[in-house]
Formats: structure tokens, sequence, C-alpha cells
């Protein structure tokens, strides 16, 4: 999955980022409402982690915007506020879950995955599609009953396309999705774990195809 981090503080803001990353998740970071505006305007994220109190502003400002343009982003609000009426001010703004600070971090991320299994409307952990079955959350692999080991960037890569099925994915969206901005990305970097999935897939009823001048799409028997 691909998160948007927006926390002004940075000592919290680089553990979060950190235990993501080990999760196998993208995460960029906003210091910033105008920061996370423009993050926002031009990436494509499955999950926003949204501060309230940051130094140009109130984040629920950002969270009406985000709103009112009819994003439908899952938002989880970190909120170091803990009156009934604050927690129900950000929950009317549109905010799919909050969490008061201080926090555990396996408690943010079991959060994230209740909050993203609730927006993509699947209760069950493990997907499966032909011959092949997959544990996001666990990050298991089972090809023909037989468990394949993949690394982060493979599995994000296939949880992308296990999640839509028959769709064209632009080399660049999967790009968006498989690195942050802040990371220094090849023109064939996406080709690259392309290639290493397909290796994975072999003799399963699961292939990617290329349509050139379009993408990449995920078909199955």
């Amino acid at each position: 999955m691909k998160f948007l981090l927006v926390e002004d503080n940075m000592d919290l803001a680089k553990a979060i980022c950190a235990r993501m990353h080990l999760d196998g998740h993208t995460i960029d970071h906003a210091g910033k409402i105008d920061d996370a505006i423009a993050f926002s305007q031009t990436g494509d994220y499955d999950l926003i982690l949204l501060d309230i109190m940051l130094p140009d502003g109130d984040g629920r400002s950002f969270l009406k915007q985000h709103r009112d343009q009819k994003r439908d982003t899952a938002v989880i609000v970190l909120t170091a506020r803990s009156q009934v009426s604050d927690r129900i001010s950000v929950l009317d703004l549109g905010a799919d879950d909050y969490i008061t600070k201080p926090f555990d971090h396996e408690e943010l991320q079991a959060r994230c995955r209740a909050v993203l299994r609730r927006k993509t409307g699947t209760s069950q952990a493990v997907l499966q599609l032909a011959d092949v079955s997959f544990n996001p959350v666990a990050g298991v692999v089972t090809v023909c009953d037989k468990v394949v080991n993949l690394r982060n960037r493979e599995l994000r890569l296939l949880e992308v396309l296990f999640n839509a099925p028959g769709q064209i994915f632009p080399k660049q969206k999967l790009a968006d999705r498989l690195f942050s901005y802040d990371e220094d990305v090849s023109e064939n970097a996406v080709e690259v774990y392309i290639a290493r999935l397909r290796k994975h897939l072999e003799g399963s009823g699961l292939k990617i195809t290329t349509h050139r001048g379009l993408g990449y799409r995920l078909d199955h028997d």
C-alpha cells in the first residue's frame, strides 16, 4: 500500500515511516498542509495519516477540502486531543478513524489494516485468484500450493495488480505506487519488478501481460 503521512513532529514521523517501510508499504511525508495538498493532488494514495495541529494551520481544513473535492482516500487522524467533541468533529468531517497520541505503533498498524479492509469491502485476510493466494497483511503468497518468497516491492506490485485484475496500469502509475517521491527511480525499474514477479507466477493461472504504450495487466484463467 502507499501512504501519505502529514505530521510535523519529525521524530514521530521518522518512527512511523520506518515501521511502515518494514511492513512493506511506500510512504511519503509532508510536514505542512501546503505540502500535503501538493502530494495528494499529484499522488495516488491508499491511506492518509493526518495530524491536526500543523505549522501552517489545522489539519481539519485539509480533511474538509479533501472530502469537498470528492476524494475518497481513507484518512486516519492522529490527534493529541482526547475530548469526545474533538473526535466527533473529525469523524463528521470525513475521517475514517482516529487515534490519540501517544499511541502504540502496533495499534496504528492494526487500525490502518481495519480501515483499508472497510474501504475495499474486503473482510477476509487471504485473497485468491486462480491457483494463487495472497495474504497482504502477512505478506504470504502461495503459487500452486507452494509458498513463494517475494521482496517488499514485489509484494507491493502484486498487491496493486491483485486488487484490480483485468485493469491496465501505466508504468508511471506503478512507479508512483512502488516508490516514494524522494527515491531515485530509473526508467526500467518497473520492468525489473514486473520480470521478477512473472518468474514467481510461472506455472500458475495468473500472467502479467504487456500492452505496448499502455502498461501492464494481470490476467487469470
